[in-house]
């Protein structure tokens, strides 16, 4: 407001003035008239300045919000629930002794030694949407595999092998520790490419709601390329 003053005063000024108006004049000692904001010790009772409380139901100091004002209005979800309505969740335990190797006659490997990996899914079917969190631990080596990343969804019963279905970002950290986070919406790609086509091609999440024990996740390492960590989908 206080510019709105000054302009009004200055308009008047200038139609006051037989002298035109220009860039160089000095306005620093205008007056100006009275009433209209500027040089004011206090401003008018009742104007919003220097009250000591504020009127009733102006929207201070009150303990709840009057009902439709837009406090903790009705459809708001319950404090605690996810952004996202996930349809199931998963959470899935990846240690060496359960990597194998071969796909006739699948042997266990045995994996890097000291290696385990935590995996915490949410899916939502709807969306065709994956959220990840993964941590993993004693790793060594580096990320190897022949799809995008070394971090992987595979479809394949315990003791068993399958391809990839989904690749994730691999782990990254300083320390032991190295994380994972992210989502990840269909149409999915591995980087990986069989019979002429990506393993992630035509994959749903729907998938691994529908048969979770048909599913497991793995990281790969250079020091153990068939798996260093793998663990089963709960089913």
């Amino acid at each position: 407001m206080k510019s709105s003053f000054t302009l009004f005063a200055l308009v008047a000024l200038q139609q006051a003035s037989s002298t035109p108006l220009n860039k160089r004049q000095d306005f620093s000692n205008i007056q100006y008239p009275p009433g209209t904001g500027g040089d004011l010790h206090e401003y008018p009772p009742g104007t919003g300045e220097n009250l000591h409380e504020y009127p009733p139901g102006t929207g201070e100091n009150l303990h709840e919000y009057p009902p439709g004002t837009g406090g903790t209005p009705p459809n708001c979800p319950p404090v605690g629930n996810p952004v996202i309505p996930f349809t199931s969740t998963f959470r899935v335990l990846a240690t060496p002794d359960q990597v194998v190797n071969g796909t006739t006659n699948p042997v266990f490997t045995g994996g890097l030694e000291g290696a385990q990996a935590t995996y915490d899914f949410g899916i939502n079917v709807d969306l065709d949407l994956i959220c990840y969190y993964i941590t993993l631990t004693g790793f060594r080596g580096e990320y190897q595999s022949p799809a995008r990343t070394a971090t992987h969804v595979h479809e394949a019963a315990r003791g068993r092998n399958g391809p990839p279905r989904l690749a994730f970002p691999n782990p990254m950290g300083d320390g032991d520790v190295r994380t994972s986070v992210g989502c990840m919406m269909g149409p999915f790609t591995t980087g990986l490419i069989q019979n002429g086509q990506d393993t992630g091609t035509g994959f749903r999440v729907q998938q691994i709601q529908d048969n979770p024990a048909g599913f497991f996740a793995d990281v790969h390492s250079s020091l153990a390329v068939p798996g260093a960590a793998r663990g089963q989908f709960p089913g």
